[in-house]
């Protein structure tokens, strides 16, 4: 399962790119907002710092729009998917993006039907939201386990994305499941580096070292 960075924070993205295992970037119209910052600029910075996926979602909601806003992202550079809203408006941009050869992310995806009829249209990825499911009072992970099935069950080429991740056995469920991509929030991957025996275990050799010498 590869692991990407569900962030819009070039400092947070610069420090995690720097450990050597990440391989995209997922950003929404939240985090970006949160930047302050030029949109199209800041999703360029972003793909001049990770070579792999930087996903930049569309803010249109009808499909006309929201092609012409795909084409407008999709220009910054090669590495750029464009998210797109799982609805129906989003599903015939989804499929207007494929024919021109833009990779697409369908976001906001809730049912196992959805990222069906999304993979269908064409999406690249798909991006089953667990966290948000779970906050409803249902099993986000049982979302996913589903839609993993479906799509080796038919060999659907459309990749899926773990989306809305809240902590890290999150992370872990997901890759057991059977998720290509976790995309994970900037806390939750520095959760993932820690564990209070590594921590105790580096204390005990310095202190040993220290000793020794």
């Amino acid at each position: 399962m590869r692991i990407f960075i569900d962030s819009a924070n070039i400092e947070e993205i610069k420090e995690i790119n720097g450990m050597g295992f990440l391989a995209g970037v997922t950003t929404n119209p939240s985090l970006v907002a949160k930047e302050k910052k030029d949109y199209k600029g800041l999703i360029r910075e972003i793909s001049m710092l990770v070579d792999g996926p930087i996903s930049a979602e569309v803010i249109a909601l009808d499909y006309q729009d929201m092609v012409q806003e795909g084409e407008e992202l999709a220009s910054i550079h090669p590495n750029v998917v464009i998210k797109i809203p799982l609805c129906e408006e989003g599903l015939k941009a989804i499929h207007a993006l494929k024919q021109k050869g833009i990779a697409t992310n369908a976001t906001l995806v809730f049912s196992a039907n959805q990222a069906l009829l999304a993979a269908r249209a064409g999406a690249a990825y798909v991006s089953p939201f667990i966290g948000r499911v779970d906050d409803t009072g249902n099993d986000g992970l049982t979302l996913l386990d589903d839609i993993v099935a479906i799509f080796d069950q038919y060999m659907v080429e459309t990749e899926v994305i773990a989306a809305s991740i809240r902590h890290p056995m999150h992370v872990v469920a997901s890759a057991k499941i059977g998720s290509d991509i976790a995309t994970i929030p900037y806390q939750v991957i520095k959760q993932m580096v820690k564990h209070p025996l590594t921590d105790a275990g580096i204390e005990k050799f310095m202190s040993d070292w220290k000793q020794a010498f």
